[in-house]
């Protein structure tokens, strides 16, 4: 696979420059040892295309013995979607699923109606130190796809298009991107991407989609002539193509895709466009009237106060 054949802007274009419409810091939480950033949604900024919840977990390591332990809890109304830089996740879910999802490989789970999961170090893992550095973004499903059934999906890393060329590794996740289209269904227009750039390479993006977002994992970027750093979600204003110079070894995901039919509810794990569908999920979860999860149902996360 290679480019396509695409003149990139120059850094360093005021026009460029004015495509940043929101710099988001995303926010850390210590969840038992374990750092989540999450930076969706955010003050002024509830989604990015379909993309609700856009968090980085890690980079850690466990120490001997020990792992990521995501007891069973429930979703509805969204889907997961679970990318890895480092380690490795066991997924097991109330359909039967028993899925370790690794590095490059994509897993998306649909909620739909309710489904139950949980994400876990599998234990033959736990005989050395674990590391765990990754992505899970929730997708809002459209309103008519709310109460479809839950579903999950697996797909290797070698299912995903990759594009090199001119100091760029692409990674299409989600959509279409470059030319290249992933095999990964989901009912809204969207893309999600990994991007990894040399020093001085070049990444053009254009505005194919009105909502669009860069997120800076790691190393430093130049737009038109401001340095963005690791940790930082760019919002990009529609209709600007813009290009992203890497300044360092970066790696960027990309994501975006058209504005969704309205805003959603979010309480816990649940999203809907109905605040009465989401009182209903409580309810349902705290009468234990939602499906356990095979293999792992001993425990669960109980409903917060």
């Amino acid at each position: 696979m290679s480019w396509q054949p695409m003149p990139d802007p120059n850094p360093g274009d005021a026009a460029s420059c004015d495509a940043v419409e929101q710099v988001i810091v995303p926010r850390a939480r210590d969840l038992g040892g374990f750092e989540v950033r999450r930076a969706l949604p955010a003050a002024g900024r509830q989604m990015i295309g379909p993309f609700i919840f856009f968090d980085q977990f890690g980079p850690n390591e466990f120490l001997l013995g020990q792992g990521l332990d995501v007891r069973p809890h429930p979703h509805i109304g969204l889907s997961t979607v679970t990318y890895l830089f480092d380690g490795e996740i066991m997924h097991r879910d109330s359909l039967g699923t028993s899925q370790p999802i690794r590095p490059g490989a994509l897993n998306l789970m649909t909620a739909g109606r309710g489904i139950v999961h949980s994400e876990r170090t599998a234990e033959d893992l736990r005989a050395k130190p674990v590391h765990l550095f990754g992505i899970q973004l929730w997708a809002a499903l459209p309103k008519a796809q709310e109460e479809t059934a839950p579903a999950f999906v697996h797909h290797a890393e070698t299912d995903l298009p990759r594009i090199t060329g001119d100091g760029k590794r692409v990674r299409v996740i989600m959509g279409e991107l470059y030319g290249e289209r992933s095999p990964v269904s989901f009912p809204h227009p969207a893309f999600y991407a990994e991007a990894i750039l040399a020093p001085g390479a070049v990444l053009p993006l254009d505005p194919d989609y009105d909502e669009r977002g860069i997120y800076v994992v790691s190393g430093e970027i130049d737009i038109a002539g401001q340095t963005f750093g690791p940790g930082r979600l760019l919002v990009l204003r529609p209709g600007d193509r813009i290009s992203a110079l890497a300044l360092s070894q970066a790696r960027l995901m990309l994501i975006g895709g058209e504005p969704m039919d309205g805003p959603r509810h979010i309480w816990w794990n649940f999203v809907s466009s109905s605040k009465d569908r989401i009182d209903a999920a409580k309810a349902d979860w705290k009468q234990r009237r939602f499906d356990t999860v095979p293999g792992d149902d001993s425990e669960f996360i109980p409903l917060p106060d």
